[in-house]
């Protein structure tokens, strides 16, 4: 689907949020990615089979630091 010269993550590939976004919708709050992937601003994903993926990340908090 990908026409770039450095082609974006395939959908299997787990850096598939990273494609080049085609078309943005922020007021929806979803963009759609050159590979099909729809990509929502909670970081969730809705893939071109229909597979939905909740978010992805594991967020850490910082060590507080000692005196």
């Amino acid at each position: 689907m990908c026409a770039h010269a450095t082609p974006c993550p395939d959908v299997s590939s787990e850096a598939r949020d990273l494609a080049a976004v085609v078309s943005s919708h922020p007021e929806q709050g979803w963009s759609l990615l050159c590979n099909g992937v729809v990509l929502f601003d909670d970081d969730g994903e809705l893939l071109p089979d229909g597979r939905a993926f909740a978010d992805p990340h594991t967020w850490l908090t910082p060590e507080p630091l000692s005196a």
